[in-house]
């Protein structure tokens, strides 16, 4: 299932002549394109479909459905379980760093 989820727009920069934003949805921040929103800002909420911010969204009402989204486990359908990512990457990087070691 694809969803349109809200997120805190955390960071703003220019790629290659696109305004691009990192947006944290609840803990997991993706890269998000703000073609459709523009004038998105820092601290704000927009509404986030396959990649592109599609308005704005006050606090009030992102946080509300992003906690029925997590209720549902629609969130963790749609992006995973970010602590067994975590996780999983951090096991990744302990077994090659030790690699490493044994080499020397």
């Amino acid at each position: 299932m694809c969803l349109a989820v809200p997120g805190r727009v955390v960071g703003i920069e220019d790629r290659d002549g696109t305004r691009m934003a990192r947006v944290d949805f609840g803990g997991v921040v993706k890269d998000v394109c703000l073609a459709y929103v523009p004038d998105a800002e820092v601290g704000e909420y927009v509404i986030v479909h396959v990649g592109f911010a599609l308005q704005r969204l006050d606090e009030e009402s992102a946080r509300a459905s992003l906690d029925l989204f997590e209720q549902l486990g629609l969130l963790e359908e749609e992006f995973g379980d970010a602590w067994a990512r975590a996780e999983a990457e951090a096991e990744a990087e302990a077994e090659a760093a030790m690699e490493q070691e044994d080499v020397r």
